[in-house]
């Protein structure tokens, strides 16, 4: 997706004219619930939405936030795209639409989808509910056509103008600039050249762009006599280039007799060379923003060798067919559109998907390798980044090779189960159980991210039933790491309803039974040394469920009150950990330190740990973990007599489950750990403080209070 600022795109280039659209954008924005901004392909309704939002922004407490919908082929991806624009990652069993329609019935927000023609039909039919029950939404939607939607306002946008007007000249010389910062149009002729050729592209921006591209390979003057030559041949019916431009076309909207930016980009192919235009082609089958890495993957083929998708891919860099933010690629849907018509003519849809599907799982592969190691955060990252592409390549291995989707959603569950995505996790993965035979690894993990899924969407029962399939599996094919999965996921459903006892004894005979020694802090342990029972990737030398399965033995004992055993199997479980690079249990062990020193009465302490653990659970995007993180340290707060400052941060964390679409969660023993952190607070500074506090913590953005939150001191 493009670059995030807050909630809305980043503008990577000037901004140009367009005050009488922005005014009344603006004033649709403050009188509508819903609006629609509609126009034609490339004529610029992205950049004007960005700006229009970006300027009303602070009138909505709860923020502007934007979903790209671009990428989604069809509905089926929608209503998650939309929630995680809003930063909803439900964790329960209910409808989605539900979950969404619930979490936005509070808010003043500004919600903007973009690139909905596509997608009318759903779009309108979730913006009926949306807007019927969030009276402070206001919607913004780019659309090549009105939805239809029951109260929508519709503002159209035209082409920048040519005649007495500067803004397309302007636009023209803008981008002559960005790619040339020493070019200009001082040149005899050349300004006139420049306004003849933004007369004849009749103003659209995107046509325009194009044009100024291609001042690398002509002078103005050549480029306006080319343009004209071109818009001013007459149309062969029989043309197939131009039968197949018209493909772009639609009637209702943009007449055929407007021909300027389908010939535009026609044009800008043209210019192309062959292995720039294959590429073009090949590129539109990813979802997201990608890397060269990932083109040389996806697009490598034939006369495309690596080397070659590295030259062409800066080629379409230069012609503004693709943009390059610094760090990422991206191409706009219009051009995407047109890729992918010629993708089909050229008879290659299947080998790019097929392409496609293996690129992405080599990437669950690597990141599934890597969770233990040093660059988990950002293998964390590249998924929850790239999860629409996941989704399009498991897709297609579902149709195509069973054995390979198998693989991946095992491979890629526990990413998803982590990232919020719980319906994707659990749905891929029970798709891929039905979709034929599994056998060995792959199986128990599909059968394990089912369980875990289950398990954070409070789905005891399923859990426990995976629970036992995984443990039955994993003694059949003899397979410890997936022992040791099925032991951390029945171990932590057992938690979860109160039997720590149990959970307890089946960790520490698993742990017996997987490795020839016992880690450093395990029960009963030396303290020398640490097993490396499976040889996964990880500088601790432990595999990531043996690290979770040890996790479990820590929470056990301190549930079961024996703090003295839990403190020091805790530190050597973090400090493994630590050692590898690894942040999701280290913060787990983070959260079990803070509880552990709060209950032996260093409220100081424990405070420190949790920031810690909130620390990591932020950079992991973990909403689930940071609502635990922000429940213990308020009761450390609390603990320490800043009443005020515990119901900030008690709020806040009330923000977060809320986020998450439950009631605050846990193991049962937290419940005494809260009820006293709201006693503590209260007695501290009375009740109404307490409740004034408690409620700005609800009511801040969630990011500000969780920054407030990790800052250290007491201060209110």
């Amino acid at each position: 997706m493009m670059t995030q600022v807050g909630f809305l795109p980043d503008e990577t280039s000037s901004f140009v004219g367009r005050r009488a659209e922005l005014a009344r954008l603006d004033t649709a924005l403050a009188t509508r619930r819903m609006t629609t901004l509609i126009g034609p392909g490339g004529v610029g309704k992205t950049r004007l939405a960005v700006r229009a939002a970006r300027a009303a922004a602070d009138r909505y407490p709860d923020g502007a936030w934007w979903a790209d919908l671009s990428p989604l082929y069809d509905d089926a991806l929608l209503l998650p795209t939309v929630s995680d624009a809003v930063g909803l990652a439900d964790h329960t069993l209910r409808m989605p639409v539900e979950a969404l329609c619930e979490w936005l019935s509070d808010k003043r927000l500004l919600l903007v989808l973009d690139s909905a023609e596509h997608l009318r039909g759903p779009c309108s039919h979730l913006l009926a509910e949306l807007i019927t029950t969030s009276p402070g939404l206001t919607v913004l939607v780019t659309s090549r056509q009105p939805l239809a939607t029951r109260g929508e306002h519709v503002v159209r946008i035209q082409p920048l103008p040519v005649d007495g007007a500067p803004d397309a000249l302007r636009l023209f010389e803008d981008r002559l600039r960005a790619a040339d910062p020493h070019a200009d149009l001082e040149a005899p002729g050349d300004r006139a050249a420049a306004a003849d050729i933004c007369r004849r592209l009749e103003g659209i921006p995107l046509a325009i762009e194009l044009a100024a591209a291609g001042i690398g390979r002509h002078t103005v003057a050549q480029l306006a006599t080319r343009i004209g030559t071109r818009f001013d041949a007459p149309v062969d019916a029989e043309d197939l280039t131009a039968s197949r431009l018209d493909l772009l076309a639609d009637d209702s909207l943009w007449p055929r007799r407007h021909r300027t930016l389908r010939t535009t980009i026609g044009w800008s192919h043209e210019l192309c060379t062959p292995l720039e235009r294959l590429l073009w082609a090949r590129l539109t089958v990813l979802r997201t923003d990608f890397d060269e890495e990932t083109a040389r993957e996806v697009c490598t083929g034939g006369p495309l060798t690596p080397d070659a998708v590295d030259r062409a891919l800066q080629g379409l860099v230069a012609q503004s067919v693709v943009q390059w933010d610094g760090t990422r690629y991206r191409m706009l849907d219009t051009l995407r559109e047109y890729g992918r018509m010629w993708l089909t003519e050229l008879g290659e849809e299947r080998a790019a998907a097929d392409r496609h599907a293996r690129s992405f799982l080599g990437l669950a592969r690597r990141a599934h390798d890597g969770w233990t190691g040093p660059d988990q955060i950002s293998w964390y990252h590249r998924i929850s980044d790239t999860h629409l592409d996941l989704c399009a390549a498991l897709d297609h291995l579902l149709a195509h090779d069973v054995t390979a989707a198998q693989e991946m959603a095992g491979r890629v569950g526990f990413f998803w189960a982590c990232c919020g995505h719980l319906s994707e996790a659990r749905g891929y993965a029970q798709r891929a159980l039905e979709a034929g035979p599994v056998e060995g690894t792959h199986r128990t993990r599909l059968q394990w991210v089912l369980g875990v899924a289950a398990l954070l969407q409070g789905d005891f029962a399923t859990a426990e039933k995976y629970g036992a399939l995984c443990t039955a599996t994993a003694l059949y094919d003899r397979d410890d790491d997936g022992m040791l999965g099925a032991t951390y996921l029945s171990g932590l459903t057992q938690l979860m309803t109160g039997e720590p006892a149990a959970a307890l004894e089946a960790a520490e005979r698993v742990l017996r039974m997987t490795g020839p020694g016992r880690a450093e802090g395990e029960p009963g342990s030396s303290g020398e040394g640490v097993s490396g029972a499976s040889g996964e990737p990880g500088g601790s030398g432990e595999s990531a469920h043996r690290l979770r399965c040890r996790l479990i033995t820590v929470f056990a004992l301190t549930a079961l009150g024996r703090l003295t055993e839990s403190l020091p199997a805790a530190t050597a479980l973090r400090r493994s950990c630590e050692r590898g690079g690894e942040y999701w249990t280290r913060s787990y062990a983070d959260y079990q330190l803070a509880l552990i020193a709060l209950l032996q009465g260093r409220p100081e302490d424990s405070a420190a740990h949790a920031r810690d653990m909130l620390a990591g659970k932020h950079r992991l995007r973990d909403s689930f973990g940071i609502a635990l993180g922000l429940d213990i340290l308020a009761a450390a707060i609390a603990a320490q007599g800043a009443g005020a400052r515990a119901a900030r941060v008690y709020g806040t964390g009330h923000a977060y489950w809320r986020m998450v679409g439950h009631p605050q969660r846990g193991t049962p023993e937290l419940g005494a750990v809260r009820e006293n952190c709201e006693l503590q607070a209260r007695a501290a500074v009375g009740d109404e403080a307490y409740q004034r506090a408690f409620e700005r913590g609800q009511a801040d953005n969630a990011e500000v209070g969780l920054a407030a939150a990790l800052q250290s001191g007491l201060q209110p």
